[in-house]
């Protein structure tokens, strides 16, 4: 392993000592630091933030077990190892068990010393890869608890996971209330720059006037008013990452600066002439077509930063699009808003779940989440079609010559065929599968054989349309 680098934390009253086991460390490049008692260790604690501990049992001001013990509760994971002219196999399970990593018998030895020191390097190296791969995990399984368990968004998650790992400037596109905050905060989180700052700016919320400065700053009499020096948004998200929301409003004066930025990482506040290095990774979002704003007369985005903002794109999915997440996120919001409340609202009825997956939803999960929580206020146990209150949610409807309704139309203006399609493909769906599901008295495999799919396809279909089998009758819906 590369060892190069590490700093080393060597205590010892001896100096003979330390400037011996300072040699072994040096030419493994690595760099030893020196304390000659506890109390002197602890400060180098604090102040050099050491990668391991070298210390020896006795020291003028406490024991090697007082100094160990006193080095964890500053550094839990700070690896120790225990030097020691008078071996005792009872001093030495006790070090191990109060969580030193090993020990050392002097006389040291070369090989022996670097030996011990490697090991527990490279534990200490593992286990902060397996440390940040958790954090992954569960900022990836955040993700999907905060928008579904649908295909799009499996999908979804993976093209985050990938693009993460790179410094590429990434625009997530879709509608707005779909989730693309949600989006570039998981790409930061599981992104190397994580530790750093996550700068989040509207730049519909800035008036025109104003968004230079609060982007890039400015210097003390730049302007009429400019008192003091203002350190821009850019700066402050120096090591991190910087979020440009709704990119499409930003004036084309300040695009160009931008462009600098995208292109040379350096900025200029207003009234400097010194160029600022910002080591910052841009993410930018719109609910627009941006590359349509970028052709005609009056385009209102430069195409060059058009194309800087989109090395990598990503498409967050409207919630029409993705149906099969719309159960899931209303439990979610319920579970969520009676903790808030204090109620115990516990499902829906089946004209309420009809309603849901019908509509059309052009607020995406956002209105959900209000629809949601105005429903759960309103409900005593079980939420209703009047409870949700949704406006304009009647859906019209198509009937066949004989007067039998046959397609629904979601009231929205702008339907489209295919998402016409979908929208009745999932109504009769769910029809088929409950009245089958009848038939069988709620025995899924029987109901699963009928329809010829296998067993676990119709546990997710029951699970995504929200169809409830009754325990005691095995028949009611």
């Amino acid at each position: 392993m590369t060892v190069a680098g590490n700093k080393i934390l060597i205590v010892d009253e001896q100096e003979e000592i330390c400037a011996l086991l300072s040699e072994y460390l040096q030419r493994e490049g690595m760099i030893p630091i020196v304390a000659h008692s506890g109390t002197a260790a602890l400060e180098k604690i604090r102040s050099e933030a050491p990668d391991l501990l070298i210390v020896d049992w006795k020291l003028p001001d406490m024991d090697g077990m007082q100094t160990l013990q006193a080095a964890k509760a500053l550094d839990e994971d700070l690896p120790i190892i225990l030097a020691t002219g008078y071996p005792n196999i009872r001093e030495a399970v006790s070090a191990m068990r109060a969580g030193a990593h090993d020990y050392l018998e002097k006389p040291l030895k070369h090989h022996e010393v670097l030996r011990v020191v490697f090991r527990a390097l490279n534990e200490r190296k593992l286990k902060c890869k397996l440390r940040t791969l958790s954090c992954q995990v569960e900022d990836t399984a955040s993700l999907r608890e905060s928008m579904g368990p649908s295909s799009s968004i499996t999908r979804l998650i993976a093209e985050v996971k990938q693009v993460a790992k790179t410094n590429f400037t990434v625009l997530i596109l879709g509608e707005t209330g779909a989730g693309k905050d949600l989006v570039a905060r998981a790409i930061h989180a599981l992104s190397s720059r994580s530790q750093g700052p996550f700068m989040a700016v509207d730049c519909g919320a800035i008036p025109e006037t104003l968004i230079e400065g609060e982007l890039f700053g400015y210097e003390k009499g730049a302007f009429t008013g400019a008192d003091r020096q203002k350190i821009g948004k850019f700066e402050t998200a120096l090591g991190g990452t910087f979020f440009l929301d709704e990119v499409s409003n930003m004036p084309l004066g300040s695009q160009a600066k931008l462009l600098r930025v995208l292109q040379d990482k350096i900025i200029h506040r207003i009234g400097g002439t010194r160029p600022i290095d910002v080591d910052v990774r841009v993410l930018a979002a719109s609910n627009q077509d941006l590359q349509k704003l970028t052709e005609g007369e009056e385009c209102s985005l430069r195409r060059d930063v058009y194309f800087r903002l989109n090395e990598f794109a990503i498409r967050v999915p409207a919630l029409r699009e993705r149906r099969e997440d719309i159960l899931y996120l209303a439990k979610r919001f319920v579970d969520l808003t009676n903790l808030e409340l204090q109620k115990e609202v516990r499902s829906f009825t089946e004209a309420a779940v009809d309603l849901l997956l019908s509509y059309h939803w052009p607020g995406n999960v956002r209105q959900l989440r209000s629809t949601i929580r105005r429903a759960v206020l309103l409900a005593d146990n079980i939420i209703d079609v009047q409870h949700l209150a949704i406006e304009g949610a009647g859906p019209a409807v198509l009937a066949d010559s004989d007067g039998a309704p046959s397609v629904q139309i979601p009231a929205h203006p702008d339907c489209s065929l295919r998402e016409i399609v979908q929208h009745n493909t999932a109504l009769v769906e769910r029809g088929v599968l409950a009245r089958v599901l009848r038939e069988t008295r709620g025995n899924k495999a029987e109901a699963a054989r009928l329809l010829h799919i296998d067993y676990k396809t119709i546990q997710l279909k029951i699970k995504g349309y929200g169809l409830q089998i009754d325990r005691a009758t095995r028949g009611g819906f």
